[in-house]
């Protein structure tokens, strides 16, 4: 499996905007054979930053849904929600590898 985090740097005054996007998102990558962890939307802190988490079985089906997004009505509907709103200012992704399971402490040598 294959996380992509994007870090979203937003327009404050758009954030209406950008959470409709992120809505849309959040339900169309299951319908794109990934798993998504939800957006994380400014609270305490930085009013411009914004994160979200997706993953895919792999590198293959993440560059395979790339592909397809951009063949996909939908999609180039959120892309233009976005142009048009101007509710992103930038993002930039990175890929990492989960680690979902737990171990006990003896399991793991610490004890």
């Amino acid at each position: 499996m294959i996380t992509c985090t994007v870090r979203y740097e937003i327009d404050p005054a758009k954030l209406d905007a950008f959470e409709r996007y992120a809505r849309f998102w959040i339900y169309k990558i299951a319908q794109m054979g990934g798993t998504h962890h939800g957006y994380h939307m400014p609270h305490e802190g930085p009013n411009d930053i914004a994160y979200c988490h997706f993953s895919f079985p792999s590198l293959a089906a993440y560059e395979d849904y790339r592909t397809r997004m951009w063949e996909d009505e939908e999609c180039l509907a959120a892309y233009a929600l976005a142009t048009e709103t101007q509710c992103i200012r930038r993002y930039d992704r990175s890929f990492t590898r989960p680690v979902l399971d737990g171990a006990r402490p003896t399991d793991l040598g610490l004890m």
